[in-house]
């Protein structure tokens, strides 16, 4: 079959490989669409980040290459012996969270902090950018019959964004900012807006991507190649701060702007993944009282993003700006991601029909 491997640094490469078998307590999935994450981009221009290339995976036991692809739907194709929570021909996304379950994080619910976390699609010998794959059966989830794969493909995105806005302070009626209007950022945005906040101000240098807050949920717009991001963020809120930030871009201006925009005990969240270390004053937390917090993907949101997907609360398809085919996945989908901000998320599919 074919499939999409991480061979190292702007190494993507389309290539046939076997295809996987189904094992106890594994199943198998025909997969029809994927998605291109901030994470997949970033092994591809600056990695190895989590892709293991000198030790295998303490829990996969994998090196590069390694098939890429966690943000993904399809179809269940086959099922391995003890398997009962789905069936053949269900249709479902994947929760691509490989966690060792013994750890006191694991068997206290936190699976997502585990010391040997990894994931399908980057730690693992599989992945969605590919034609079949095969998952732990306890991380597959089914799709309603409203629900098309294409935003099946979004639910683990969407599920960063949920969970980050659940790990925050926010609370109905509260203001926040979101700095960066990503893919990851426009969900954040999404989720804010479902989880009640009376004002969401986006913070972007993309235009088109500013444009699409706005169509998303974005109450205010601001631009930092033309605004004062902070002055702005207070002059919105009355010069009182917004009660929570949401740290989307990973750069340090935007970092430090999303401090200096809370209010004083407000709180900042990261959501994003960095590929630079920043420097920063931590008076600008001491002395209002403010406060930063992380939030590491997701655990035990699936189920709620699936239903808000669904019931139409989060836009996904309104997120999707391309499709393209396997073969295309470097420089349409890749290359095209580094070069024209003007896109989202850019879905792959390993099917020609599906494109008709």
């Amino acid at each position: 079959m074919k499939a999409a491997r991480w061979h190292g640094l702007k190494d993507i490469r389309v290539e046939e490989v076997e295809e996987p078998v189904v094992s106890e307590g594994m199943v198998k999935i025909e997969v029809e669409w994927g998605g291109i994450c901030g994470s997949d981009l970033h092994e591809y221009v600056s990695g190895p980040m989590t892709i293991p290339v000198k030790e295998p995976h303490p829990l996969t036991g994998q090196l590069a290459p390694v098939i890429l692809g966690h943000e993904f739907a399809g179809r269940v194709v086959e099922i391995g012996e003890r398997v009962s929570n789905v069936q053949i021909g269900d249709r479902v996304t994947v929760e691509p969270v490989l966690t060792c379950g013994t750890c006191i994080h694991c068997q206290s619910g936190r699976y997502n902090l585990c010391p040997k976390l990894g994931f399908h699609g980057l730690t693992s010998n599989g992945g969605g950018f590919s034609e079949y794959t095969t998952v732990p059966a306890q991380l597959v989830h089914k799709l309603p019959d409203n629900m098309s794969f294409e935003e099946g493909a979004v639910v683990e995105p969407a599920a960063v964004a949920v969970y980050a806005v659940r790990q925050s302070g926010l609370k109905v009626g509260d203001t926040c900012a979101v700095f960066g209007a990503g893919p990851i950022g426009l969900l954040l945005i999404q989720a804010a807006k479902a989880a009640g906040a009376s004002k969401i101000i986006a913070v972007e240098v993309s235009e088109s991507r500013l444009t699409k807050a706005e169509a998303l949920g974005a109450t205010h717009l601001i631009n930092p190649k033309t605004d004062k991001t902070v002055d702005m963020i207070h002059h919105i809120t009355g010069n009182r701060g917004v009660d929570v930030s949401y740290e989307a871009a990973g750069v340090e201006a935007s970092f430090l702007e999303a401090i200096e925009s809370v209010k004083p005990d407000g709180e900042t969240v990261i959501v994003s993944l960095w590929e630079n270390p920043v420097s920063f004053n931590p008076n600008l937390l001491v002395l209002k009282e403010r406060k930063i917090r992380s939030s590491c993907a997701y655990r035990h949101v699936f189920p709620e993003v699936i239903s808000l997907i669904a019931s139409g609360k989060i836009n996904a398809k309104g997120l999707i700006s391309k499709k393209v085919t396997l073969d295309q996945i470097v420089e349409e989908g890749f290359n095209t991601l580094l070069t024209d901000k003007s896109h989202s998320k850019i879905l792959v599919t390993p099917k020609s029909e599906n494109m008709n």
